[in-house]
């Protein structure tokens, strides 16, 4: 089943968080389409940094991220959300924390299987694009983490 890009009717909030589960459901969905309408149409001037390892540009976070993290079994979800916009505004910054679940690809439903879960914090600037909502920069800080981290390494 497929999602769509946008969503009809939601507010400025709602849509700044629904801009994070775009990109969340395109890395569980592998599903680039939707991953790169979460993000600025200037796609080199975005940033993802990961407990400080910067990753600059769309086409270097998908090579470096999407391309190996999408073809898992992955559920990422966030929770305690919080948003910072200013009324009549074109940005805003949202904080939350997020549950990841990675899966060796086709054996996420194995109970049995090998599994990594990591907890992180995002703080994420988003600007509004053609009355949409797109993430500019990503900075994510590993909290704990849990589980076999082989899953995590990429193949020789």
């Amino acid at each position: 089943m497929s999602h769509p890009q946008s969503l009809p009717s939601l507010s400025d909030r709602e849509a700044i968080t629904d801009t994070v589960h775009r990109a969340l459901l395109g890395f569980d969905r592998n599903d680039v389409p939707l991953f790169n309408s979460a993000f600025i149409a200037a796609q080199e001037r975005m940033l993802f940094s990961m407990n400080e390892k910067e990753i600059h540009g769309l086409a270097a976070v998908r090579s470096q991220l999407l391309d190996f993290v999408g073809p898992m079994d992955t559920t990422h979800m966030i929770s305690n959300v919080r948003i910072e916009l200013k009324e009549g505004a074109e940005t805003a910054k949202l904080n939350c924390y997020a549950l990841a679940q990675h899966c060796p690809a086709g054996t996420g439903r194995d109970g049995a299987g090998k599994k990594y879960l990591a907890a992180s914090e995002y703080w994420i600037d988003v600007v509004k694009e053609g009355g949409d909502w797109r993430i500019e920069k990503w900075v994510m800080k590993v909290i704990w983490t849990q589980g076999d981290v082989e899953v995590m390494q990429r193949p020789s």
